[in-house]
């Protein structure tokens, strides 16, 4: 309560950021973010998640009191605010080079980071593959045993402090070059097709039932299996097609995890 204290009337008053005692208050928050024992939104345990917006704002803050200094890695130089995260033989963390997280973003133990980019304020957990060149953007929160394939684009999301981050929860499998923004939630175990792109205003139909087709908008379901798709559209007296999503069906309750995912692409024909 003491930081979050000092870091609402930081926010509020940012001349209090010149005083020690604040830049103190920020940094310990950024240094609970990157140990994972505060985050950035929180499951409550009844299928929906909490927002910290004081851990937010001190993230936002954080850059503003950090000065641009230079960082050297063997040949490789960086010139940034933002130091990167280390030690991950102690973290249990296996990083393929030239994957980069930076300091303040939380990665479990068990995770996989292939050449990709974890962003400060993320928030991945134990035993998630994060694939070549996909990336995390700040504030994201992942699951348990993602699997995030390679070039998905998974939004950041900073300010407003209100805004929720993406959320990709336990047990989800993102196929290649998926973009998921804007706060968008993916459900447990949900299988996302190669290309599926989500926004807060893009459609999601579920037309598993044809005689029953539901829109959804800024969440997929747990176990919903996702195709990207499109509508048609008036615009004027012109008629386009808009790009939306569609859930095909669910996973089988009778396989495993693993099993599951590759029998949800063989029964529905996904691309990943």
């Amino acid at each position: 309560m003491e930081l979050e204290n000092l870091i609402l009337k930081a926010w509020a008053d940012r001349s209090l950021l010149q005083d020690a005692a604040t830049q103190n208050a920020i940094r310990q928050t950024i240094d609970l973010l990157d140990k994972g024992q505060i985050r950035v939104a929180y499951p409550t345990g009844e299928g929906e998640w909490m927002v910290n917006e004081w851990v937010k704002k001190a993230v936002i803050m954080y850059f503003q009191i950090q000065p641009m200094e230079t960082i050297k890695i063997g040949p490789f130089e960086f010139y940034d605010k933002i130091p990167l995260k280390s030690k991950y033989e102690e973290k249990k963390v296996r990083v393929v080079p030239h994957a980069v997280a930076r300091y303040g973003a939380f990665v479990n133990e068990g995770v996989i980071l292939m050449p990709s980019y974890v962003n400060i304020g993320a928030y991945v957990d134990s035993g998630t593959m994060i694939d070549t060149w996909a990336t995390v953007g700040s504030c994201a929160q992942i699951g348990k045993n993602v699997h995030i394939s390679g070039g998905v684009g998974i939004g950041g999301v900073l300010e407003p402090p209100q805004a929720a981050p993406v959320i990709v929860e336990d047990g989800a499998f993102i196929g290649s070059r998926c973009i998921i923004v804007e706060g968008v939630r993916i459900g447990k175990e949900a299988v996302l097709g190669a290309n599926v792109t989500l926004t807060m205003s893009t459609k999601i139909f579920d037309v598993s039932n044809p005689d029953d087709v539901k829109e959804l908008k800024g969440y997929v379901p747990p176990r919903s299996v996702v195709i990207p798709g499109s509508y048609p559209k008036k615009f004027g007296n012109q008629e386009f097609h808009v790009p939306c999503a569609l859930v095909i069906g669910k996973r089988k309750e009778s396989t495993d995890l693993k099993t599951s995912l590759n029998q949800a692409l063989r029964e529905f024909e996904v691309t990943v």
